[in-house]
């Protein structure tokens, strides 16, 4: 199998690879740590015809609705926590592409996202950085998230907490 994009149809490249554009790889990771659950980091790599893009903004705007739905029932609604799963995933996958796209050597960034630029990406600490907020942030939402969700769990269980103090 090709690891090149010779294989790849034109709509499948990169926007680089058919425009010739610069990408930044501090600039990708920073979007992907802020805004990779709306599919920023994917529409600057790859356009606005990227459909993962598009996919993390359905799936964010599905976990607001969950996380409004919840609030309002007091996390007693199924609805809202089937909405909130899509979000929730792609809220992690974007703290998850900043630290790939943060860690990956900046000679395959550019040959992969940069192969026809005389410009060469030089990330330094910036990126380091963003790589140590996106791994701190994401652990700490994965972490509410799972205590929120197995306290909610435990609160709705018939008389768990009876036979816990007997």
């Amino acid at each position: 199998m090709s690891s090149g994009s010779a294989s790849q149809l034109p709509s499948q490249l990169p926007s680089q690879h058919r425009h010739g554009h610069f990408r930044s790889k501090t600039l990708t990771a920073l979007l992907a740590c802020v805004g990779g659950s709306l599919g920023l980091h994917r529409f600057y790599l790859y356009g606005k015809r990227d459909i993962f893009g598009w996919l993390h903004l359905l799936a964010a705007l599905a976990g607001l609705c969950g996380i409004a739905l919840l609030i309002a029932s007091h996390r007693d609604s199924l609805l809202g926590w089937i909405l909130v799963a899509p979000g929730d995933i792609s809220l992690m996958a974007g703290f998850l592409a900043a630290l790939v796209y943060g860690l990956r050597p900046d000679q395959k960034w550019d040959e992969q996202f940069n192969p026809g630029s005389a410009r060469k990406s030089d990330s330094g600490w910036s990126v380091v950085l963003l790589v140590i907020a996106s791994l701190f942030i994401g652990a700490s939402v994965l972490m509410g998230g799972l205590a929120l969700g197995f306290q909610t769990y435990f609160e709705h269980q018939p008389g768990i907490f009876t036979s816990l103090s007997e």
